[in-house]
């Protein structure tokens, strides 16, 4: 059967490997079990108890569900019955068709099956009540495990269940894919590349049909061939056409899963076949080349038997290849490596992964719409060294997913628009400013912002260094995210949100007194106002004037500096080391405080008086401090209020903290780098208590 995928040569089942143990107790599957049988007892998985909190999060089951395990349903119960294939996959009372469609494609592949669903296991000898399942996560394959008790309804299972009501690894399969999603219900409505690329860590791509290139049936064929996994939907035009049933037996917004592409001889010439199945088990194409359809009487027993034509109503079924095109709408193809479809050759890839965040007030930028902010999203440097073989361009994938969206559906949380940009970076060593975007177009971006969890494309440039932006299309949006960049050849990257520099001006000396001018005169009748009989300015001397002076000012919002704020001010400007300051000291922090005014203004761009968490971005860029996206959004969370704003006495207490944790980890760099286990990211969150 050439639809049906086999490594070549003898394999053994793989041994599932470095896949991280998720289980509360730190424990590992075996582990678990084996204190189990040591006990004599069950598992009871307490992290998803049978109860129903792991069911639904929204509403109440509507019919009373029992918790049972295998051998209290049928006499004897099975792990895998004959073999895991597409027919152990049938659709209970959830709406995760997209789930099933994509297990059922799993099982064309037996070297990813082995590894989803591990061969240690089973009802018979060592059976203690838990089963395990490998599921990729973010760049890592996870080890989750589960106990057996099922949801069920008058002893029947009430989700995904097998034709053979013995065979339990499907229905075990699904709760645990529904644990790490954290309950049933928030695998209610997908796209089936969420779960294939959760199965295979592969690469996905979609295609429509009406756009599809000329050599789309060879595509399939390929895809087929090389194990990956396939599905096809018909789209919906409204809510009311979900699930609706076309003339032909075809469910509108259902995802079904492309299990086989074929050719027979029909009527003196080649007929190209496309085989699907519903994940229902039921309900098939009733069209030309459907189970029951004349077509097949001009076709040899022999032949039938080849292609495993039935005519049971198993929901399976074959179609030709031009009304597949005609009546389904949408290709995803999940392949295992990145190789292009179009190609025969067969490439080693190199990959390179990203995690970052999009956090409102200091990295959720938005898209090049909204330029303000769009600078601030991260930005991962892309050096393409080597062109292909024979070619003048590089090729690279970028695969931009969004994290754990599913798992906070409970929590209001939806999928976000996400996309991303690509621009030649210039020959500057710091992140690109707004005024480089305002400049400056894109050399290439993702075909849309989508809501889906990933958005991948394929592209070609030449060697060079470019910058890599990816963002929500709305700014102040917060999500995790994973960027993974596949290059033919060894790509370079830099996440240019990483680092902290800082490039402090050193204080003016003040003029002698000789040569004072008319302000320095009145600067140092004002000194000696406040200062007490030993000539040096206290916090409290310097709480009063620094209050009096800047709640006068009408361009500034200030509500007032503390005791301890004007301590750090201190801290920050006595040389001494005696508490106060000395007019020479007072003088070098008076011009500070006007530069810092000065520009907290410059980068008050709406005039408000007070300052957002993106102008502060550029005010501290500005004042000398290049910090990290992660140091910033505590920053940002420390110094802020709700609206993301911040007065000048939040600004001023900002700078004078940040300042101060440079210079003493400057100066202890200086004197021993054997006493500092700490980077300077560290340093600053410790000494400012963020």
């Amino acid at each position: 059967m050439p639809y049906l995928y086999r490594p070549p040569g003898p394999q053994a089942h793989p041994v599932p490997k470095d896949a991280r143990a998720t289980h509360s107790s730190g424990q590992s599957f075996e582990q678990l079990r084996q204190g189990c049988l040591q006990k004599g007892i069950l598992f009871e998985d307490v992290d998803f108890p049978a109860n129903t909190a792991s069911l639904f999060y929204s509403q109440r089951p509507q019919v009373p569900f029992v918790w049972k395990r295998p051998g209290e349903i049928v006499k004897n119960p099975e792990f895998i019955l004959g073999g895991a294939t597409r027919t152990d996959i049938c659709q209970g009372e959830l709406g995760d068709c997209w789930l099933l469609a994509a297990i059922a494609s799993l099982t064309l592949n037996d070297r990813a099956l082995a590894r989803v669903v591990p061969q240690d296991q089973s009802f018979g000898p060592g059976y203690a009540g838990i089963f395990h399942f490998q599921f990729w996560q973010h760049s890592e394959w996870l080890d989750v495990v589960v106990d057996d008790r099922l949801p069920t309804f008058r002893d029947r299972l009430v989700f995904l269940h097998s034709a053979e009501h013995s065979e339990f690894w499907s229905a075990l399969l699904e709760k645990a894919y529904a644990k790490l999603n954290g309950s049933y219900e928030a695998l209610k409505g997908g796209s089936a590349l969420e779960a294939m690329e959760d199965f295979t860590g592969g690469v996905a791509e979609t295609f429509q049909t009406t756009e599809a290139p000329e050599n789309f049936y060879e595509i399939l064929e390929k895809a087929l061939k090389r194990g990956s996994l396939l599905s096809c939907s018909i789209d919906t035009r409204n809510a009311a056409e979900s699930e609706a049933r076309t003339p032909f037996g075809l469910i509108k917004g259902h995802a079904y899963t492309i299990t086989g592409v074929d050719q027979v001889n029909f009527q003196g010439r080649n007929m190209e076949l496309v085989r699907v199945r519903n994940p229902w088990g039921h309900v098939e194409w009733n069209g030309s080349w459907s189970d029951s359809s004349p077509e097949w009487r001009s076709i040899c027993p022999a032949e039938q038997k080849r292609l495993c034509h039935t005519t049971l109503d198993d929901g399976e079924f074959w179609m030709a290849f031009k009304d597949f095109k005609a009546h389904f709408d949408k290709v995803e193809i999940c392949n295992l490596t990145p190789d292009a479809l179009e190609e025969d050759a067969l490439h080693k890839w190199e990959v390179t992964v990203h995690q970052g965040s999009w956090v409102r007030g200091s990295t959720a930028g938005g898209c090049r719409n909204f330029l303000d902010t769009f600078w601030t999203n991260p930005q991962i440097k892309l050096s393409l060294t080597e062109t292909d073989e024979g070619q003048k361009e590089c090729t690279f994938l970028v695969a931009l997913m969004q994290k754990d969206r599913r798992k906070l559906k409970r929590f209001g949380a939806d999928m976000l628009t996400i996309g991303y940009a690509i621009y030649e970076w210039p020959d500057k060593g710091k992140r690109l400013d707004k005024d480089f975007f305002r400049y400056h177009a894109s050399r290439a971006r993702s075909k849309s912002f989508i809501n889906l969890r990933e958005v991948s494309d394929r592209f070609k440039l030449p060697p060079g260094e470019y910058v890599l932006i990816p963002s929500t299309f709305e700014p102040h949006q917060e999500a995790d995210f994973c960027l993974r960049i596949f290059s033919e050849k060894k790509a370079i990257t830099q996440d240019m949100d990483g680092h902290v520099d800082f490039d402090l001006p050193q204080p003016a000396e003040p003029s002698p007194p000789g040569q004072e001018t008319e302000e320095e005169r009145q600067f140092r009748d004002l000194f000696e106002h406040i200062a007490g009989e030993d000539l040096e300015v206290t916090a409290e001397g310097l709480e009063y004037v620094l209050n009096a002076v800047l709640q006068k000012r009408k361009d500034i919002k200030f509500k007032k500096l503390s005791l301890i704020s004007c301590r750090n001010i201190i801290s920050l400007m006595d040389a001494s080391g005696n508490g106060k300051l000395e007019l020479d000291e007072f003088k070098v922090f008076w011009d500070k405080l006007k530069q810092w005014i000065n520009l907290f203004l410059r980068f008050d761009d709406d005039k408000s008086g007070t300052m957002s968490s993106y102008e502060l971005r550029t005010a501290l860029r500005a004042a000398g401090f290049q910090l990290s996206s992660h140091l910033l959004q505590l920053v940002v969370l420390r110094y802020t209020d709700e609206q993301l704003q911040l007065a000048f006495d939040d600004f001023l207490n900002c700078l004078v903290r940040l300042e101060n944790a440079s210079r003493v980890f400057q100066a202890l760099s200086m004197k021993t780098k054997e006493s500092i286990r700490l980077n300077i990211n560290e340093f600053i969150m410790v000494t400012m208590n963020i």
